[in-house]
């Protein structure tokens, strides 16, 4: 059981910088009362914020803070469950949210998320919407029972009769069933692949036996045809290396034909200098008999004999040009034969390098022939190794069908379990079990309200409800004072479910202005005297601005504004 001790804020809402603190274990029945807007429904915002991080009504996380401070929006509660005292802080501008266990932090390596998820599952035992049935019954944005769409009615029942465990253990069914599928895909690609291999050294060994002995005659043929066309193309370069040879003397008894072409060029050069000098110097003489410098007459003796040495020099330069001419025919002949025969060489040289290629390939073919026909002997050799190979297939593959097998066993259990543990399995057995106690007790609280229908929730909770003055009615039939009472019986109901479960029982229970909204006094009454003489152990809030109820209640509360500011009146 959870035992609700206090409860503090300050600048939350309204609310300033100075503490408002609130009892919860100290009456048994107490009355909140304070004008409109003096900070009386604080107190719900203030407790859903403290557990869960969120408040009771429809208000942002950010507006929860007082627009005045604008900053330490702090909240603490402090509770008992099974003699172990709890604390939990929370705050805005900073964040806060810390979590005390019998006077000692607790560890804050998780997550916000993960650290709100702990608290609710082991230490407070329900959720949110839990808590706004059993604990909280609010007029503004308490959603009743009634109005709970079918999955969060069905929640809400489950945490109470603490059968939420059955969807954990669907869900870990559920992903086990997954992995397991999983696997089983993978053995069966696995299977698929063996059988293959299976079927592949079959037929290799098939094929060792009966082609082996082919394969190696067809060869052996190949290698045959490969050496003698490798021999031929050795005989043609013996016949081309023989002809090489007499081209190579050939070209040695021309050679020095260009060095020798190039000296007969100089040679040819100078002459042709000498006999242009020698020719410009017989003109001279030739046709001047006086100095064109010097204007002097020139000796004809000494003219006579300059051109007659002129005319001997000429000639004789003229027949050895002419000598040095066929010289130069005689060598650029043989360099022609050179460059022909040099030519003649390259081509047989190229012939011989195309030769050896095809050489070079024959005999790599005949090595890749060679080393076929060794793996092809070694295989037969070894056939039984591959015997051996094909039984390890064998093995691996009926391993594997049996590892299937199994697996689909196991998954044929767990989608058993998992259909046991789903909504239609063993919780709606469990609820078949407590609806006819949740039936009971919702009518007996009717009837204390003076509300005689016989009110009936069936396995997907939704209500039957049969009136003596009425047929075929259902909740949203009533008027909103009878919708009341079945809100409040459901209330009670839920909270007495909880009490004999003892796994989400709480001393606290806060209306809030359920006095104000749709009970008439004659329903007033009768709601007081269940909360005074029926509801046991529980220290009950009303919050109200209805008049003349003080003395009904063993204390009462009161929220005044003093400035800006709510607080509880001294």
């Amino acid at each position: 059981m959870i035992t609700f001790k206090t409860i503090s804020w300050k600048n939350f809402l309204s609310t300033g910088n100075q503490p408002t603190k609130v009892l919860l274990d100290n009456a048994s029945t107490s009355l909140i009362i304070g004008t409109n807007g003096a900070g009386k429904s604080t107190i719900l915002d203030a407790l859903t914020f403290s557990l869960y991080g969120k408040s009771f009504r429809k208000i942002n996380k950010g507006q929860l803070i007082n627009t005045t401070n604008e900053k330490n929006c702090f909240v603490e509660i402090e509770f008992v469950v099974n003699n172990v005292e709890w604390k939990v802080e929370r705050g805005i501008k900073p964040n806060i949210f810390k979590i005390y266990r019998d006077g000692k932090e607790l560890d804050q390596n998780a997550s916000a998320i993960d650290q709100q998820k702990w608290l609710e599952q082991n230490v407070l035992k329900m959720n949110y919407k839990s808590f706004t049935q059993i604990v909280i019954l609010g007029s503004s944005s308490f959603v009743p029972f009634m109005q709970l769409p079918t999955n969060s009615r069905r929640e809400v029942v489950e945490d109470l009769l603490d059968i939420k465990i059955f969807s954990s253990m669907n869900e870990i069914v559920k992903s086990r069933m997954r992995l397991i599928k999983d696997e089983v895909k993978t053995l069966e690609l696995k299977k698929e692949s063996l059988k293959d291999k299976v079927d592949m050294q079959k037929n290799f060994i098939q094929q060792i036996e009966n082609q082996s002995k082919e394969d190696i005659s067809s060869k052996e043929h190949q290698i045959n045809t490969l050496l003698t066309e490798e021999n031929t193309f050795m005989h043609k370069n013996e016949n081309i290396n023989k002809d090489v040879v007499v081209l190579q003397e050939k070209m040695t008894s021309l050679e020095g034909s260009a060095s020798k072409l190039r000296e007969y060029g100089n040679i040819k050069g100078k002459l042709s200098n000498k006999i242009s000098g020698i020719v410009k110097e017989h003109k001279f003489f030739s046709e001047n008999r006086v100095c064109p410098t010097c204007e002097q007459n020139i000796e004809e003796s000494f003219r006579v004999n300059r051109i007659s040495d002129s005319q001997s020099k000429a000639e004789e330069l003229q027949k050895g040009y002419q000598e040095l001419l066929n010289a130069i025919k005689k060598e650029e002949e043989r360099e022609s034969q050179f460059q022909q025969i040099s030519g003649d060489l390259s081509k047989l040289l190229n012939g011989i390098t195309q030769n050896n290629s095809h050489i070079n390939g024959c005999q790599k073919q005949i090595k890749r022939l060679e080393q076929e026909i060794q793996t092809i002997t070694s295989q037969v050799a070894n056939r039984n190794t591959e015997h051996e190979k094909l039984e390890q297939f064998r093995t691996g593959l009926q391993d594997t069908f049996e590892n299937i097998s199994e697996k689909k066993e196991k998954i044929t259990y767990l989608d058993f379990t998992y259909n046991l543990l789903k909504d239609g399995g063993v919780k709606t057995q469990i609820i078949k079990k407590y609806l006819p106690i949740i039936n009971q007790q919702a009518n007996k609280y009717l009837q204390m309200m003076d509300f005689y229908i016989n009110f009936k929730l069936d396995e997907e909770f939704t209500e039957t409800i049969e009136s003596p003055i009425h047929e075929d009615f259902s909740y949203a039939s009533f008027s909103e004072g009878e919708k009341m009472r079945i809100d409040l019986a459901l209330l009670f109901t839920w909270r007495e479910i909880a009490r004999m479960k003892n796994s989400v029982n709480t001393n606290l229970l806060i209306m809030d202005e359920v006095f104000d909204s749709s009970l008439d006094g004659f329903g007033t009454e009768e709601f007081l005297k269940i909360i005074r003489f029926v509801i046991k152990d529980a220290n009950i809030f009303v919050i109200s601005h209805k008049e003349g109820l003080e003395d009904k209640f063993d204390s009462v509360i009161k929220f005044e504004k003093q400035g800006n500011f709510s607080r509880i009146e001294p």
